[in-house]
């Protein structure tokens, strides 16, 4: 079944309350995100992109995961 944005901004929003979170695509399995959240000070991008692949529980596991491709921007706020 596929996916959709408002499901991934759900998941993402339990790890990341507080962040401003922007989802887009509508193919069900292709979606771009921008994460801007304290919890990003500090860390580098190989860390923030880790932190969002995690809120995402397994939904990008390999051919059976449910999300195929997820373009990240992620960042703490200015």
């Amino acid at each position: 079944m596929p996916i959709t944005a408002h499901e991934i901004e759900t998941l993402l929003r339990e790890n990341f309350p507080n962040a401003k979170i922007n989802v887009q695509g509508d193919d069900g399995t292709h979606f771009a995100a921008e994460i801007i959240d304290e919890s990003f000070r500090g860390k580098n991008r190989v860390q923030q992109q880790r932190a969002v692949y995690a809120a995402l529980k397994g939904k990008m596991d390999g051919s059976n995961g449910e999300l195929h491709a997820l373009a990240l921007t992620t960042k703490a706020p200015d």
